[in-house]
């Protein structure tokens, strides 16, 4: 497999990843959690870098210059060809296929550059910080089949949330991205983790899944 790809489910093929795209605060009961008014603002996003991807069952080893790594858990959307300035209505036909994933987070570092008015990718694009399951071959109407996002650490559940609560919808965000940044074939967006995030520790089991959809991520966490 090439270094930074992902399988495609139910296919020798491989998903090949360009740039991961990262939205923040897309949904409201997540938003107040961190502190934040809840009401709709712009949508916003950030990088991870391509090292960031981790595959389905690898282990998560966790960085040893943080001592409060959390979890956050998405919906990750694959792009399949190439545009700018996307209108909404023309945003399915750029959709490859959907994923779960995991945006890792070294809440101690994103806290500390925030009190600095640092930048905070640090905390976000370390080196296996973005676990992914296999792509999923899929539309947005095969989407509207499946049903909450669900997170288990050892066994019990601790973040569950519905994508269709997103406070911007994948056509939206796909529009708004696309006017500040070319997407591409390739490209991976993490759609923003719902309430419920929370601390991993060294041990730990993590179990993330679609409720209907066919791949599960799996990892453990490591030294």
């Amino acid at each position: 497999m090439l270094k930074y790809s992902l399988p495609i489910a139910d296919s020798p093929d491989v998903f090949c990843v360009n740039k991961i795209i990262c939205i923040g605060r897309n949904y409201a009961e997540h938003a107040r959690e961190m502190g934040h008014d809840p009401d709709r603002e712009p949508p916003f996003f950030f990088f991870k870098p391509q090292s960031a991807l981790a595959q389905n069952g690898e282990d998560f080893h966790y960085p040893d210059f943080s001592q409060q790594v959390e979890h956050e858990l998405e919906l990750v959307v694959a792009i399949n060809k190439s545009g700018t300035k996307i209108p909404a209505a023309d945003a399915a036909d750029f959709v490859f296929g959907f994923a779960v994933g995991l945006d890792m987070t070294c809440r101690d570092i994103q806290k500390e550059a925030k009190k600095l008015g640092r930048p905070w990718e640090l905390a976000k694009g370390f080196d296996g910080s973005a676990p992914c399951t296999a792509i999923q071959r899929g539309t947005l109407h095969d989407l509207e089949q499946c049903g909450e996002l669900v997170l288990t650490r050892n066994g019990n559940e601790v973040q569950r949330g519905n994508w269709r609560d997103m406070v911007w919808s994948i056509p939206e965000l796909i529009a708004e991205v696309s006017r500040y940044i070319k997407l591409e074939a390739g490209d991976l967006i993490f759609t923003g983790t719902p309430a419920g995030v929370g601390p991993v520790q060294i041990g730990d089991e993590l179990i993330a899944r679609l409720e209907g959809f066919s791949q599960t991520l799996k990892l453990r966490v490591t030294e």
